[in-house]
């Protein structure tokens, strides 16, 4: 099961004066249980990519099949397919509109034919996943809350219809580190317990390497790199600034000190990761106890 690209491009307004190319020719695999990053520079055509993997733009050419399903074509099968990929867009608290917390994440299991207990349970469900007590918040206004609850509230409404496939772009974006750093604890967990696949789309290579296990990189409307992260970062990085993107900090500092002469991996996910590889590199040439 995945979702599968092939030979998709997107024009927007073609045929009109302001046609504008923002996908090239391109097939892809996203496949069930990836956690996929989506990186590149603004105008790569990050966003049009992820709006094609669940109907929201159609290809100019191409087809996007979701679990072999064509999504382009109106029948059942099609609509059913669509509704496995759920998106939370940048700044999803401006999509909140209901006038509870409860009601706001309500509105996808409804609209997709759960009764009443059904839709409560996914509810109850999502809230507790977020870290947002029921009891406490179910009858508050969306609008009355933080910015990082707000976002919560709206990944919320994404996970109580149960996508398998799930989108988020920039999804911390504007969040203050301690925001950040609770937003993806819960992205993690829920890729963990339920298996589903996750496409990350995020400027900060930091996210990436923390959390995805495959990334595609994206320049001018076309596919630059496709691989294992820390790989790409060790072996690509000219390749990954000639599409106006870097290493995360972490891999900068390794390999500037490989250029120093140490003996350091420069395949490190995370600050800690990087500062065990240095203590061992010291210790391994007798500079650490």
């Amino acid at each position: 099961m995945s979702i599968r690209l092939e030979n998709v491009s997107h024009t927007y307004g073609k045929g009109t004066p302001f046609e504008q190319t923002a996908l090239e020719p391109l097939s892809l695999e996203i496949k069930e249980g990836e956690f996929v990053g989506i990186i590149g520079h603004t105008g790569s055509g990050k966003s049009t990519l992820v709006q094609l993997l669940n109907g929201l733009l159609q290809p100019t050419e191409g087809t996007v099949h979701v679990d072999g399903i064509n999504i382009a074509e109106k029948s059942k099968e099609a609509f059913s397919a669509r509704r496995r990929v759920g998106m939370v867009f940048q700044y999803p608290e401006y999509q909140l509109f209901e006038e509870t917390i409860a009601g706001d994440i309500a509105f996808g299991p409804k609209n997709f034919g759960l009764n009443e207990a059904e839709t409560a349970e996914r509810v109850r469900e999502a809230m507790d996943f977020v870290g947002l007590d029921y009891d406490e918040y179910a009858e508050r206004s969306p609008f009355r809350l933080s910015g990082g609850q707000m976002r919560r509230v709206a990944i919320a409404g994404i996970i109580a219809i149960r996508p398998k496939y799930l989108i988020l772009d920039e999804p911390s974006a504007g969040l203050d580190p301690a925001g950040r750093r609770e937003i993806f604890a819960q992205i993690r967990r829920r890729y963990e317990e339920k298996g589903i696949s996750v496409i990350l789309v995020s400027h900060n290579m930091e996210d990436i390497s923390s959390l995805a296990n495959r990334l595609i990189v994206l320049s001018h409307g076309k596919i630059v790199l496709d691989g294992e992260p820390l790989t790409i970062f060790s072996a690509c990085r000219d390749a990954l600034q000639e599409a106006g993107v870097d290493v995360p900090p972490v891999t900068q500092v390794l390999q500037y000190l490989q250029t120093r002469g140490l003996d350091v991996s420069d395949k490190a996910k995370t600050v800690a990761d990087g500062t065990a590889a240095v203590y061992d590199a010291l210790r391994r040439n007798g500079y650490a106890d």
